[in-house]
């Protein structure tokens, strides 16, 4: 599906007018959102990103600068017609008591149904759809305060869809869920864009998930404004390896992840499995020692992994040094033990 521009963000200023005048979050902010793709937007807390969201969802005038929806000016629209153009999922939990999935996802109908809020067939049928777009339609007749979190968030996921908007921003969808239930709600998220050709924006906090799904990511830091591009462009730019980078914080260019990255006190060298070396210097450098296939270092690991699908670790010091006693193990943890002294 083509991918055309549905937002347009023109020198936009946010933040809030109070009693003791205006306190702005960030200015100078010109971008493009487009359909068929996930955009994620992340930065630390405080940065804005919940005010952005509230901005270009209507809720929050900006101080300054336009917002474009499909050619037309934000502040154009009335309430209305923009709940026919943009749907809203936001963080809080809904507390709603005695209503069914059903008539939840029936209430995204709103904007079409007049006066009464009586839906007609074809409401019936939008609903019917939207349920079955999530995959909840095993959960149309239970009732809201019995669903669990992710339960929940597919609901409000599929009453946006029952609304019929192009755009669909979302605030930390998945804020609450356990981490299969956030892998499977950016899944959706991801599909629908591309299924549906939605324009999908959302707040998210979960940035390894985002590094790997996100068609675009919007970085937003105090004072920096909001960099916009794929994972792997700014991966590559060297954007990523500096925007979260903090002490004990590492950006690996080769996985496109963050690590927990250590002060070394000594090295090991591997060989053998990449997948057992992997895991071997995973378990390691959480106890500042570096291990890696290219290093000289007098005590050495090899890995291999047996055809009964167990591990063997075999290893030897070159300087026949008695803390690191030289042998064979079948577990990492036993490789562990084995190098207790020389990780002490």
């Amino acid at each position: 599906m083509k991918r055309e521009e549905t937002i347009r963000i023109s020198g936009l200023s946010i933040g809030y007018r109070g009693k003791h005048g205006i306190k702005t979050v960030a200015e100078g902010i010109s971008k493009v959102i487009r359909s068929g793709e996930l955009t994620c937007l992340l930065g630390e807390n405080g940065a804005g990103k919940s005010t952005l969201l509230r901005t270009l969802s209507g809720f929050l005038p900006p101080l300054s600068g336009e917002i474009y929806i499909l050619g037309k000016s934000l502040n154009s629209y009335r309430e209305r017609e923009l709940a026919t153009v943009i749907g809203v999922v936001l963080t809080e939990k809904t507390n709603l008591q005695n209503m069914t999935v059903a008539e939840l996802v029936g209430m995204g109908r709103s904007p079409y149904t007049g006066f009464w809020g009586r839906l007609s067939a074809e409401d019936r049928r939008k609903v019917d759809d939207a349920l079955d777009l999530v995959g909840i339609v095993p959960l149309r007749d239970r009732m809201v305060q019995t669903l669990s979190d992710g339960e929940r968030q597919k609901v409000m996921i599929a009453k946006a869809l029952a609304q019929e908007t192009p755009v669909i921003f979302l605030d930390e969808p998945t804020a609450f869920l356990d981490y299969p239930s956030k892998v499977e709600i950016l899944h959706l998220l991801h599909r629908l864009s591309r299924e549906m050709g939605k324009t999908i924006f959302l707040s998210t906090h979960d940035l390894e998930l985002a590094l790997q799904i996100a068609d675009q990511l919007w970085l937003m830091a105090r004072g920096r404004g909001v960099t916009v591009g794929t994972p792997e462009d700014l991966a590559l730019d060297g954007v990523l390896d500096t925007f979260f980078r903090r002490k004990g914080v590492a950006f690996e260019k080769q996985t496109g992840l963050y690590r927990i990255e250590s002060e070394y006190r000594s090295a090991v060298r591997l060989s053998g499995d990449p997948v057992a070396c992997e895991m071997v210097r995973k378990a390691l450098r959480r106890d500042a020692i570096r291990a890696d296939f290219d290093i000289e270092a007098p005590v050495s690991v090899h890995a291999v992994i047996n055809p009964d699908g167990k591990p063997s670790f075999t290893v030897s010091d070159a300087s026949q040094r008695p803390s690191v006693p030289s042998g064979e193990v079948h577990s990492v943890a036993g490789l562990l033990d084995l190098l207790s002294e020389f990780r002490s």
